[in-house]
């Protein structure tokens, strides 16, 4: 249970939309808009100063680009609790992918459902990542399969037998409650696993994990179609 209401930033140039989904999110018992910015710059600028838990980040803007926005919110260290979720017209914008290796926790398509967005933004600010639609796996999986010609398993070499198996149940989305669930394990103990794993590959967040996992070959590129 979080001590206090989820504080969120929404970026996007478009001021109906940047409206409409701040007066939904500040309607929600728990949430607070805290901020909005009409480009990256403005959006880098205010997580800065509010340091939000969430950022919902437009891709497209002038200025600064969402991905480059994204990019220095990740590099910060004062802003490493901050977690950026991308937003996007069409499923498959080419940025999608760039956002999510710059740091993003993940994405949404704007014309979401309202219930979902409101989900995402809670979803995103317990710590868990946006990932359980499988257009982002099939989406992650297309993007690991033309990243790198040979996957490279170093980085995981450090892992035990058992992070490997959360690993790998994180990549296909499930929360810290469900990965407990499949193997037996207590949430608490799942996110212990999940948290030592982050810790040893130097992760930023569980997106940032299933990247690794596609391009480590833990996982294969279309294992769940």
């Amino acid at each position: 249970m979080r001590p206090h209401a989820i504080r969120v930033l929404v970026a996007d140039d478009q001021a109906l939309v940047r409206a409409g989904f701040a007066a939904l999110l500040d309607a929600q018992d728990g949430i607070e808009v805290v901020g909005q910015a009409r480009d990256g710059a403005e959006a880098l600028r205010l997580a800065t100063e509010l340091v939000p838990d969430v950022v919902l980040m437009d891709i497209r803007m002038p200025v600064l680009d969402g991905l480059e926005a994204t990019r220095r919110i990740a590099a910060r260290p004062a802003l490493s609790g901050v977690r950026v979720v991308v937003l996007t017209t069409f499923e498959l914008d080419e940025y999608v992918f760039e956002a999510i290796r710059a740091g993003a926790a993940g994405f949404l398509v704007k014309h979401t459902e309202p219930a979902d967005l409101v989900r995402a933004v809670r979803v995103v600010a317990d710590g868990e990542a946006l990932l359980s639609p499988g257009v982002t796996r099939r989406l992650l999986a297309e993007f690991a399969a033309h990243a790198k010609p040979a996957p490279d398993a170093a980085p995981l070499a450090g892992l035990t037998d058992r992070e490997r198996q959360v690993m790998t149940l994180v990549a296909e989305g499930l929360t810290n409650a469900e990965i407990g669930e499949r193997l037996f394990l207590s949430p608490a103990t799942a996110r212990t696993h999940v948290s030592r794993i982050l810790f040893k590959l130097g992760a930023r967040d569980r997106t940032q994990l299933v990247v690794l996992a596609y391009e480590s070959g833990l996982v294969r590129p279309g294992w769940r179609d």
